[in-house]
């Protein structure tokens, strides 16, 4: 199909024609076509900068610091962020890594007594063009209030839409002769087509904003929404937004980012395992940056991360900002009698507490049974909505707190654990799904970009096991690959899924191997052949199964 001048869209996946249709109007298209060439080129602008500033970094060898030209604002005590709305005050626990294409996983969140739900574009969410639509029309019946059964959008787990991050692509859509930046995609129509509804609802329209790496995206998203509001007849400022803080470089410039988005902040969130990734990403080849084991000597505990939190708590508070922590991604067994049913409960609590402790508002879990022992923990530890009033003056950070790299050596089960996520990871993506379950927890592409980062970096520095003295090796790490081959073979009922198994474990050595660090997992992987081939032949299988969740 043919939108209107310079824009192309592809035909819709096979089964999807009714969602299509509702989706991709003539209005829709006119609305998408001005939004993506009024932005385009500054997207571009933001990774061009997001590359000018890599190269600085590795030119000088210098670290990141608080900005200087910036002082101003970090000096000025009177600004503050504009209040949430009621909906917003009290969100202790969100449903994470919740990918709306899941229509069963979606609806029983809805039916959920969670505070909010992590709409997912993003991390939890293979953004295949059967997934997109799926998952953008699912949330159009949530806010129409088209599921039969369902609490009405105004009762329901307030919807907080994660669009897909700036470095990913829309294959499906070329606008001006480009291919349309995916973000723009996904907040574009599910604003056209749920926004004033949202709006009129007193439940949004409320977004997360992932990957965000400095003040200037920050500049950037806030146009977008002063541009959207006005263009949809919407009251400026009535989109909100959180966004998460999942690289080292932002962690500098977390004022800035809530300064640029005073009208429209819903605060920040801190997780764990992008951010950890992302010192990987920035310096990943300076030996003084090796990050250790992650099974072992990486947690919310250690300096980097316990620094880098109590930061993000004190500047969002001292602002009038909610600060929100990461995901719980641990899922509770079911027998509710069992051992291991008390341990990983206890487990959750004791690093959930850490949290709140730590003067947190709300954070998010994936297992559903989790949302009510949270929302106890909450009410046992704190008093009231929030915690804003929790301004943590006992707290200095400086930037060494937030660049000091914890002790430890690799394992050889680290390097194995690390090896099986990266390569079940891509597998799920060539399957057309953004997450699954392995040893009891969620594994999404957090957890793949720091599984293959941590690997990547290990051969990248010849790093010795502490188990036997073996160096971390392109032999050794392709010998551990073909063995977890073989074992996860096993678990392959057909011939074509031993081949996508081969396929991903092929695809994982070639990003732990390049000789220069791929940035994203994701946007190695949406431009790769073996997945854009894998989406035509995925599309009928998710049909009849509706994206089930093979546990491994």
């Amino acid at each position: 199909m043919s939108g209107p001048v310079s824009m192309e869209l592809c035909p819709p996946p096979s089964g999807l024609e009714a969602e299509y249709e509702t989706l991709f109007t003539t209005d829709s298209l006119l609305f998408l076509h001005e939004l993506i060439s009024t932005f385009n080129e500054e997207v571009d602008q933001v990774l061009r900068l997001r590359v000018s500033r890599k190269a600085h970094l590795d030119l000088s060898g210098d670290l990141p610091s608080f900005l200087e030209s910036t002082a101003h604002i970090r000096g000025d005590p009177s600004w503050r962020v504009l209040p949430v709305p009621p909906r917003l005050q009290r969100r202790h626990v969100d449903i994470g890594d919740m990918a709306p294409c899941d229509t069963q996983r979606f609806i029983k969140a809805l039916q959920s007594s969670a505070q909010g739900i992590q709409v997912d574009f993003d991390d939890g969410n293979c953004p295949t063009y059967y997934n997109q639509i799926k998952g953008i029309h699912n949330v159009f019946k949530a806010v129409h209030n088209q599921f039969p059964n369902l609490p009405h959008i105004s009762q329901a787990p307030v919807l907080m839409l994660r669009p897909r991050a700036w470095n990913m692509v829309e294959h499906n859509m070329m606008v001006e002769g480009k291919e349309a930046p995916g973000s723009l995609f996904d907040f574009g129509l599910l604003m056209f087509h749920c926004g004033e509804k949202l709006f009129e609802n007193k439940s949004g329209p409320f977004f997360y904003l992932s990957k965000v790496e400095s003040f200037m995206e920050a500049r950037l998203w806030n146009n977008i929404f002063v541009w959207t509001q006005q263009k949809l007849g919407l009251p400026l400022g009535c989109i909100k937004a959180t966004v998460l803080i999942e690289n080292v470089l932002a962690a500098f410039e977390m004022e800035e980012i809530l300064y640029e988005l005073r009208d429209h902040s819903a605060g920040l969130n801190c997780g764990i395992w992008d951010y950890s990734a992302s010192f990987v990403n920035k310096f990943g080849h300076r030996q003084a940056f090796l990050l250790p084991d992650r099974s072992k000597y990486v947690n919310m505990e250690k300096r980097f991360l316990r620094s880098y939190m109590d930061l993000l708590v004190q500047t969002c508070h001292q602002r009038g900002a909610l600060a929100t922590g990461g995901m719980a991604a641990l899922l509770l067994p079911e027998d509710p009698l069992s051992a291991a049913h008390s341990r990983v409960l206890a487990t959750v609590n004791r690093l959930k507490l850490l949290e709140i402790q730590a003067g947190v508002d709300g954070f998010m879990v994936y297992d559903l049974s989790l949302i009510e022992p949270m929302q106890k923990l909450f009410k046992l530890h704190t008093e009231g909505d929030n915690q804003l009033h929790q301004l943590r003056h006992d707290v200095t950070v400086t930037p060494d707190d937030l660049l000091s790299m914890p002790l430890g050596g690799v394992t050889l089960y680290g390097l194995k654990y690390n090896i099986a996520v990266g390569v079940l990871f891509v597998n799920a993506w060539l399957s057309g799904r953004g997450h699954f379950i392995y040893r009891g927890q969620v594994e999404d592409s957090a957890t793949a970009e720091i599984s293959r980062s941590q690997v990547w970096q290990w051969i990248h520095h010849q790093t010795q096991l502490e188990d036997d003295s073996r160096g971390v090796s392109r032999r050794l790490v392709t010998d551990l690959i073909n063995e977890l081959t073989m074992e996860l073979r096993a678990l392959c009922p057909s011939v074509r899924d031993k081949q996508r198994l081969h396929t991903a474990a092929d695809m994982f050595l070639e990003v732990v191997l390049k000789r220069d660090f791929p940035e994203f997992i994701t946007t190695y992987l949406i431009q790769a052949h073996s997945f854009l081939s894998s989406q035509k032949t995925e599309q009928v299988e998710a049909l009849n199964t509706d994206l089930p969740q093979p546990k491994l």
